[in-house]
């Protein structure tokens, strides 16, 4: 399932993707929220199932998407992810007693960007939070036992990371043989303006747990991660932890003043052209 707001660019490469995997056109739902372009379009041209909505908001597309789709494993992705081959497959083919959810590794597409941002992911891809968590990724594979875990999606800007505090560490598995390409951010205040984003949807997860609204372990930041996990061990990436780390705390200095209220807060940088080859919800 692909919740989609203004994806004509990637869409079609996503889509392409999964129909080259034989996934059935009726087990594909795209549902275009709150779109200004071609992103309906997209989807029926190449015939898979389309819910529009006006108004944006990917929680309420995600819940949208559940209502109409069939068949388990289900799997959410985002529209600027190609996926690669087999990955389907291996994906399906990780579940097993008390696994619930799978999901492919990672790898950072980081070609062309500024040494900053080469600079932040040179740490930020070492975290060990990488390793098991489902966010971060832009595909996450969940089975019938583990999708009846909770009713909805919460109106909350981190989906990833609510549908990874469903999950106990044993319940989730990474995929062998399945890597997804995650595009990186093509400059330096797109890449702060992905991070506010995240930071903003994080504190909104916690406060919502801590009130008791959202079911779930919620895993607690480790804000000295990055250091004592990825640069003390790796001397060669001491040049990196002076932008990396300001870059971050800037980020968290922007993320605590109050959004605009049409602020989407996304990185468009990625999704420039249609031959975007990764990034980061099918049925």
């Amino acid at each position: 399932m692909i919740a989609a707001h203004d994806e004509e660019a990637v869409l079609g490469a996503c889509l392409s993707s999964l129909l080259s995997e034989g996934v059935e056109k009726d087990r594909i739902v795209v549902v275009a929220n709150g779109c200004g372009d071609r992103t309906a379009q997209v989807a029926r041209e190449h015939g898979v199932v389309v819910v529009e909505r006006e108004e944006p908001g990917k929680a309420a597309a995600l819940n949208a998407g559940d209502a109409v789709a069939h068949g388990f494993p289900r799997i959410y992705l985002d529209a600027d992810i190609v996926v690669p081959a087999g990955s389907l497959a291996a994906l399906a083919a990780a579940f097993g007693p008390g696994v619930l959810a799978t999901f492919p590794g990672r790898r950072l597409n980081l070609t062309g960007r500024p040494w900053p941002v080469r600079a932040y992911f040179s740490i930020n891809e070492r975290l060990p939070v990488f390793r098991e968590g489902l966010f971060g990724r832009g595909m996450i594979a969940v089975s019938e036992a583990g999708r009846a875990r909770f009713a909805t999606f919460p109106e909350l800007v981190a989906d990833d990371l609510f549908l990874d505090a469903q999950f106990g560490a044993a319940e989730k598995r990474e995929a062998t043989g399945a890597t997804v390409v995650v595009e990186a951010p093509f400059s330096t205040r797109q890449l702060v303006a992905r991070l506010v984003r995240v930071r903003r949807g994080n504190r909104q997860l916690h406060a919502a747990a801590a009130a008791g609204d959202v079911g779930g372990a919620v895993r607690a930041p480790d804000r000295w991660a990055w250091l004592r996990e990825v640069v003390a061990p790796h001397p060669r990436l001491w040049p990196a932890a002076i932008p990396y780390a300001a870059i971050t705390v800037y980020a968290s200095v922007r993320a605590r003043r109050t959004p605009r209220a049409d602020a989407w807060g996304r990185d468009d940088s990625t999704r420039r052209s249609p031959a975007a080859d990764g990034g980061g919800s099918p049925s």
